[in-house]
């Protein structure tokens, strides 16, 4: 990441405001976005394989549900935060991964200037691609600022996406028994 060009960006932004980015108030507000900016983006050349990689044998193939996954992100197309909860579903295929290796995953591709549609199916492809379960499904409910204190201007609305891979692409009592465990409809 490109620290000084961010700086020199921003303090354009302020000038072009029509503020004074050598105020007190100011004067280290670049700086402060730069450093920001490489955390909230953190994910933007990171490989969600490095999460995925390290699995464990297991006997049973019944379905596995990490819920309420706490994201973060920012919208690619005005820069806004959206922010909401991922919920991930897979059917082993004789391997599992840590619990806390699903939530790093969401955090790989939230971290990155994004749109939630391609976000909620990053998530399904990297799971299947990584750890080859029967199937994956994913869902991401977010609210997108967006939405919110801009344009249209609708707090608390929320877009809800969905990816199905493998066997819930096909089977809708899956389907059906994932949303009865998030308590939402699809």
């Amino acid at each position: 990441m490109d620290k000084k060009k961010i700086e020199a960006g921003v303090r354009m932004i302020l000038e072009g405001l029509g503020e004074d980015a050598d105020r007190e108030g100011l004067r280290e507000t670049p700086e402060r976005i730069a450093r920001m900016y490489e955390e909230i983006f953190a994910g933007t050349h990171a490989d969600a394989a490095l999460h995925l990689q390290k699995t464990f044998s297991a006997s049973g193939s019944d379905m596995v549900l990490e819920k309420d996954i706490v994201f973060y992100s920012t919208c690619e197309h005005h820069m806004m935060p959206f922010y909401g909860k991922a919920h991930i579903a897979y059917i082993p295929d004789g391997r599992v991964v840590g619990l806390s290796k699903l939530a790093r995953t969401v955090e790989v591709f939230a971290k990155r200037l994004q749109i939630q549609e391609q976000m909620t199916g990053q998530i399904a492809d990297a799971v299947m691609q990584h750890l080859q379960p029967k199937g994956v499904m994913v869902a991401v409910e977010a609210e997108h600022m967006c939405m919110t204190m801009r344009g249209v201007k609708k707090p608390g609305s929320r877009t809800l996406t969905f990816s199905s891979k493998g066997v819930f692409a096909v089977d809708y009592r899956l389907q059906e028994q994932f949303f009865r465990l998030l308590e939402l409809t699809p």
